[in-house]
């Protein structure tokens, strides 16, 4: 890339990340969740617009500004009745786009706004999954609506010159969900999420965390990214950081201790994988607005809940030359799925005494999986 070009500005050089979104891409890589956090860090209105951009909400719209409105009073309500919590009037009184300004900053009023937009992103996520079963719609419908939105962005960014070497979106053939169901012991149909997933492979190393720091502006908010469905083994945080100046500085003022993931912690939690398979996994509930048409075929009930469903959503993020050295030995995609076959006929044949079986996700991701 040409230094100076608008490739540049918006891939986001490392030296331009921001603090909010060093912690967006920390929280990403180990699997964390917002709940768990106590302020968040966005230093400008301009942060925050671009944060609401990426749960398709417009404040300048009038049904995103009553819906936010109607999800904060919900969350209010909540606190004073279960809780008791008091809220001063001026903090109840801000929009999301203030509540958001105000959990940036330090003091009793700070801590009064994170918790009101922890409730708030429950009651969002909640409502939102309600306005999903209400749609007269089907899972085809609704999953295409996730591949415009990501062949769009991806598209947009090879288009211009965005260091993307491979890009590979698809579903799950009923083969490959039967392959992973009966894998499972503890599994529903429901919690495959990998249904619908998509793999970018960059060009160096270097540019796996600005992609990532990419696809959380343009595709998804960081706090919807599902907690302890990521698997990370290409990027170690604290190394990462220290190698660069710019992300070194941010390290006094993360809210966890830069050395919070060295706590021995497996990072490949699938069976089915090898240790030396190298890549960044998650899973996403990504936020899709709801074209006018389908709105208004659902009933009256559905109205009040927004404009925005959540759609669960797999990535991987990997470099070339660690993609290469995934396809080498055990560590390859067919040694994968011959480990997993296997156990899958064992547990058919003899059931629970013939093999433990795969307890979370981290797997591979192919054409043909």
């Amino acid at each position: 890339m040409t230094p100076g070009t608008n490739v540049e500005d918006e891939l986001r050089e490392l030296r331009d990340c921001t603090l909010a979104e060093l912690e967006g891409i920390r929280l990403l890589l180990r699997g964390g969740s917002v709940i768990d956090w106590h302020r968040l860090n966005f230093g400008s209105r301009e942060e925050v617009d671009r944060f609401l951009g990426a749960h398709e909400i417009d404040l300048n719209e009038p049904v995103d500004r009553s819906r936010t409105e109607a999800v904060k009073h919900s969350a209010i309500s909540y606190l004073r009745r279960k809780f008791d919590f008091p809220i001063p009037k001026p903090v109840a009184a801000l929009d999301v786009g203030g509540l958001l300004e105000l959990a940036s900053t330090k003091g009793h009023r700070q801590l009064c706004a994170c918790t009101i937009l922890k409730v708030m992103h429950i009651i969002h996520h909640l409502e939102a999954r309600e306005l999903l079963f209400m749609l007269p719609t089907s899972d085809e419908e609704v999953f295409h609506l996730v591949e415009q939105k990501v062949y769009r962005v991806i598209g947009n960014a090879l288009a211009k010159g965005f260091p993307v070497v491979e890009f590979i979106g698809g579903r799950k053939n009923k083969d490959s969900l039967y392959t992973k169901l009966l894998s499972k012991q503890e599994v529903s149909a429901a919690q495959i999420y990998d249904k619908l997933r998509f793999r970018i492979v960059t060009r160096t190393v270097d540019d796996v965390v600005p992609m990532l720091n990419y696809l959380m502006r343009e595709v998804f908010p960081f706090n919807y990214v599902i907690p302890c469905e990521s698997t990370n083994t290409l990027v170690h945080f604290r190394s990462y950081c220290d190698s660069r100046p710019a992300l070194q500085n941010h390290l006094p003022n993360l809210q966890l201790s830069p050395d919070f993931e060295d706590d021995g912690r497996e990072l490949v939690d699938n069976m089915f994988t090898s240790k030396a398979y190298r890549v960044v996994h998650f899973v996403a509930d990504m936020p899709v607005r709801l074209p006018e048409g389908l709105l208004s075929e659902a009933p009256p009930a559905a109205w009040a809940l927004g404009r925005v469903i959540f759609v669960q959503t797999e990535f991987q993020v990997l470099d070339h030359e660690t993609d290469q050295a995934n396809e080498i030995g055990d560590a390859s995609h067919s040694a994968y799925k011959d480990r997993q076959h296997q156990a899958v006929m064992q547990r058919l044949k003899v059931g629970i005494a013939g093999t433990r079986m795969d307890p979370g996700p981290g797997g591979r991701l192919d054409d043909d999986d």
